[in-house]
């Protein structure tokens, strides 16, 4: 089996979207998200990458199967919901890279692809001259009757990067929970580090 790992630009990037959008249903559908997700929906929300000429998409390849995806763009150019409590704490949206998603199948955790995502996306925002990296996690009562009893959280991982929680800062997002009718507002925590 061989897997690369490689940012894509240009008309790979737009070919890989709809992979994109198929994997963020997959793997945000799993808890914590519980996201009941919609192809037409993510592809519209996919394609903001291919629209902003900061913007990063890294694939993860098992041959020519797309296994997973990550994901990264310039604050300006992400969801005003994401940009907000950082203009309002003063921060230069100009400043920072926002890591998007960061979607790998389970078959393909535990070997090394969730720090190649980073590594990628933290070199475009050093390319970028940006000083700030940040992503945002959605915030669950871990008594959540939902929670899978062997869910393992990723702040160790995110943590080992030199990623820490950002106090205060957070935002709220909509989406459709799974066996919900309507969308609903999720906390999400942003986490940052210095680049």
């Amino acid at each position: 089996m061989t897997i690369r790992v490689e940012p894509l630009t240009g008309e790979a990037l737009k070919a890989a979207l709809p992979d994109l959008a198929r994997l963020r249903i997959a793997v945000f559908r799993a808890w914590p998200y519980l996201y009941e997700g919609d192809q037409a929906y993510e592809e519209k929300y996919v394609a903001t990458y291919a629209a902003s000429p900061g913007a990063v998409v890294v694939g993860a390849f098992d041959g020519e199967r797309v296994i997973g995806a990550a994901t990264a763009a310039p604050m300006e150019d992400h969801a005003a919901e994401f940009a907000e409590p950082f203009r309002a704490r003063g921060h230069k949206l100009e400043e920072i890279l926002y890591c998007g998603e960061s979607v790998l199948l389970p078959e393909y955790r535990g070997r090394g692809i969730g720090h190649a995502f980073f590594d990628r996306r933290e070199a475009q925002g050093r390319a970028l001259g940006r000083r700030l990296s940040c992503f945002s996690a959605v915030v669950r009562d871990p008594d959540d009757p939902r929670r899978p009893a062997d869910y393992a959280p990723l702040d160790p991982f995110w943590r080992k990067r030199g990623y820490a929680p950002l106090d205060g800062v957070r935002a709220s997002y909509r989406w459709r929970e799974i066996g919900a009718a309507e969308e609903t507002d999720h906390a999400m925590q942003f986490w940052a580090r210095a680049l």
